[in-house]
């Protein structure tokens, strides 16, 4: 697979960092090929034999990081670790944060040369700090590489407490203005008094708001009602994206869908990986045009086709914004979807995100708060 020139700039970049620091973060937005940037980093940094880890936190993550991986460099050898295997036999291994945080599976873990953090914003819980720790310790000479679409972090910790320097950042605008995402048009629908409630929420101690008072306010037949029939106005002929306040709304906003005669269905974090597997095939498929989720789908998930965002939730972090818009801004590859034209993103924004944050039609540039 041969990179692009901004990505190969973003390796480059990445690995003189490594060399120069033993540690570095980059930022690359949703579309500029994150999985396969971080990829062709430790393809190159393996050629001297070396142990390295890629850490996620879902199941989904670590197998597409693998697969991914596996079209960069198909001669390295890898393996996973997570619930089900704990296979530490690969150059490269692929693990779950929330196995390997577990002493006895930590303790099992080989020196490793070098860690690779993906969606490094979650590197300072205590989860992932204490896998860090636990490498560094059995190898102070570790390089340590964090790769993000989106370094805020919700409790507004500092990435700087792990990461000294940021090697590359790869910004949104510059990816739809060379035409690899497409570009969104925002709708912010008038919700009446739901705003003026929204607007009213204090946030939490974590320094979000609450599900459940979100929920409170948006879960409600009227709205629920509100948003369908929006949606069949303005994006009838697209696949759809909702993100919602908690699980109860989710399940009314997709029965409502389906009272309206529109094949819908429901993603959950309470689903094994294999019931959220087939109810996605379905999407990609046909047999279903709208997914709703919580907040599953926010990370780690492309599915290019998606046209349409549908935020029925609020957050008070711009980046959780970007990443659930993110998910409708990838291009169309006509080699794989030939029947297939997109050229924007609708966004529908029932909440207040967009009154919080601003459009993502604005310059978007998140490198400003990393070290903050």
């Amino acid at each position: 697979m041969i990179l692009r020139p901004r990505q190969q700039g973003f390796v480059d970049k990445s690995i003189e960092a490594l060399e120069k620091y033993n540690n570095t973060v980059s930022v690359a937005s949703t579309g500029a090929g994150k999985t396969i940037c971080f990829s062709a980093v430790i393809k190159k940094l393996a050629q001297s034999k070396i142990k390295v880890i890629v850490l996620a936190h879902r199941d989904e993550l670590t197998y597409q990081n693998q697969d991914k991986f596996l079209k960069i460099a198909p001669s390295i050898s890898t393996s996973i670790v997570n619930a089900e295997q704990k296979d530490w036999s690969g150059q490269v291994v692929f693990a779950m944060v929330q196995t390997l945080t577990r002493d006895e599976h930590l303790n099992t873990m080989p020196l490793v040369d070098l860690l690779v953090v993906d969606e490094a914003h979650h590197i300072t819980a205590d989860s992932y700090l204490k896998i860090v720790n636990y490498a560094l310790k059995q190898n102070p000479k570790l390089k340590l590489f964090g790769v993000t679409a989106t370094p805020i972090r919700g409790d507004k910790s500092s990435l700087g407490v792990v990461f000294n320097n940021c090697a590359d950042q790869i910004e949104l605008h510059e990816l739809i203005a060379s035409g690899h995402l497409v570009p969104p048009v925002t709708y912010r629908i008038d919700t009446g008094e739901t705003k003026e409630k929204l607007e009213a929420l204090k946030v939490k101690a974590s320094g979000d708001y609450s599900e459940q008072e979100m929920a409170d306010i948006m879960n409600t037949v009227p709205l629920n009602s509100s948003v369908v029939r929006e949606w069949k106005e303005r994006a009838s002929s697209r696949k759809t994206v909702v993100f919602c306040s908690n699980t109860s709304h989710a399940k009314q906003i997709t029965k409502e869908f389906k009272k309206q005669k529109v094949k819908a269905a429901l993603v959950t974090g309470n689903m094994s990986f294999k019931e959220r597997q087939d109810i996605l095939n379905d999407l990609t498929s046909g047999k279903i045009q709208v997914i709703v989720n919580v907040a599953i789908l926010i990370e780690g998930w492309d599915y290019p086709p998606i046209s349409c965002v549908i935020l029925l939730r609020s957050s008070s972090y711009k980046s959780t914004m970007i990443q659930m818009i993110g998910r409708g801004l990838r291009t169309i590859d006509p080699s794989l979807y030939p029947n297939i034209v997109k050229l924007d993103c609708l966004v529908l924004d029932f909440g207040i995100s967009t009154i919080l944050h601003g459009n993502l039609e604005q310059t978007v540039n998140l490198g400003i708060y990393i070290f903050n």
